[in-house]
């Protein structure tokens, strides 16, 4: 199913979403890191409540808005005629890696719960690793989109 309506938006519809995907994935870089920062700083102390609030506004205002923009401007794309190619395979492979990202957007924001609370439930050696999360999913959705291997 298309919207022929959306054909004639398509340029804008898809800056507006790659400016939208660049402002989420700074989000997913940032956000492991602080709580790998936070993760190092007493519960409870002065540097852990500037932590909560970085971590909140960088969720709310910046990451947050972008996924869900991010996500709406994709689905447009997606229902704009001739801009899937619906017979190659790599959109598939695209689509799991998007809500993969998605998942990892959950995950962090449920994290942040934990640090508000004061509680490290995860060792800052599984945040730097979780750093890294975004890093591959983002190589394999751009290499998906660029060049569509299958």
């Amino acid at each position: 199913m298309t919207l022929d309506v959306l054909a004639g938006a398509y340029p804008w519809t898809k800056a507006f979403h790659l400016m939208a995907v660049i402002a989420w994935m700074a989000g997913l870089f940032y956000l492991p890191r602080l709580y790998v920062y936070h993760s190092q700083v007493t519960p409870g102390g002065g540097e852990s409540e500037l932590f909560k609030t970085m971590e909140r506004r960088l969720l709310r205002a910046i990451m947050n808005p972008a996924m869900i923009v991010a996500w709406l401007l994709g689905l447009a794309l997606v229902l704009t005629p001739g801009a899937v190619d619906w017979h190659g395979g790599w959109w598939h492979l695209k689509l799991l890696c998007v809500v993969a990202m998605t998942v990892f957007h959950m995950h962090l924001a449920a994290a942040r719960k934990g640090f508000l609370a004061d509680q490290r439930p995860r060792t800052e050696r599984y945040w730097r690793a979780m750093n890294e999360v975004p890093t591959v999913l983002m190589i394999v959705i751009v290499l998906m989109v660029i060049v569509k291997p299958f």
